[in-house]
């Protein structure tokens, strides 16, 4: 199958992006992986395919694929290059829109300077809707929240104290001295497959820098560390706001870039929106030929 396509980075995280506007591409859990390999297809975090509004008050869906071939509900990064990419695409002279994901409707908007802003709902923090299981454990408190301990299995038998929310998706948040010495590469895929998760779990490493400025590694499920995580950003914040850490508005800068992140919890509560503001570029475009793989 022949598909055209267009790459795009937002702070790093990398995406292919298919326009499905004039129909569906069916493809298939192996064809997402493909095209995701940096060796053998186009190369990306994540694959985001544009389709047509699925009801009225929206005006596209947007399904986002890891590299793993998995669907998942959200993507911040993906979001704000969905708005860059159906507008320089001419899909849309608009520059908000309204896209419909698994998550829920997000609003995105396309600012004079090329940045985006993302209206990315309000945190769920209930155990059971992340999803988490929290039976036997004793959280700690902290601030107006708490922290949960994750026994993981390696050497050592070491303990996570995790910040534990969704933000359409599933996070949970450890707070590191220094992120470049956080143990990413060993706690973060024993966090994202860890039992208390039963869709496993995005595991953000985030070093509060002052009330204003965090620096943040994402170990992302079913993709791996990345450049930049979108959501991730968001949930580091909002965990830190909570948690006292942090004032209500923060730049984080991960390794791809700088992204900033408001939630307004003082004034409006624990249903405050969250706004993400960062940088959504076009790579290159082309067309590439996808093997038949099921």
């Amino acid at each position: 199958m022949r598909v055209a396509f267009t790459k795009m980075q937002g702070a790093g995280n990398d995406f292919v992006v298919l326009d499905e506007t004039r129909g569906p591409l069916n493809l298939s859990p192996a064809q997402y992986r493909w095209l995701a390999d940096r060796h053998f297809g186009v190369g990306a975090d994540q694959i985001l395919s544009v389709r047509p509004a699925p009801h009225p008050g929206v005006d596209f869906e947007y399904v986002i694929h890891n590299a793993d071939g998995g669907e998942v509900e959200n993507c911040g990064n993906g979001a704000r290059c969905f708005v860059r990419y159906v507008h320089d695409a001419g899909l849309t002279p608009q520059r908000t829109v309204r896209v419909a994901t698994r998550a829920g409707v997000l609003t995105l908007a396309l600012q004079d300077d090329g940045r985006v802003t993302v209206d990315m709902g309000s945190p769920v923090f209930e155990p059971a809707r992340v999803p988490f299981d929290p039976e036997g454990l004793a959280p700690r408190a902290e601030g107006g929240w708490q922290r949960w301990p994750l026994a993981l299995p390696l050497a050592g038998e070491p303990v996570a104290w995790v910040a534990v929310l969704s933000m359409g998706n599933p996070h949970a948040v450890a707070r590191v001295d220094d992120v470049d010495a956080a143990p990413v590469a060993q706690w973060g895929p024993a966090i994202e497959g860890h039992a208390r998760f039963p869709r496993r779990v995005n595991a953000g490493f985030v070093q509060v820098v002052d009330r204003a400025h965090a620096r943040l590694r994402v170990y992302e499920r079913g993709a791996g560390e990345t450049l930049a995580c979108g959501t991730g950003a968001c949930a580091a914040v909002v965990a830190g706001i909570r948690l006292g850490w942090f004032d209500e508005r923060v730049d984080v800068d991960l390794p791809g870039g700088r992204l900033t992140i408001e939630w307004p919890l003082q004034t409006q509560g624990l249903t405050a929106t969250v706004r993400m503001t960062g940088p959504a570029e076009p790579v290159f475009t082309g067309v590439v030929d996808v093997p038949d793989l099921r």
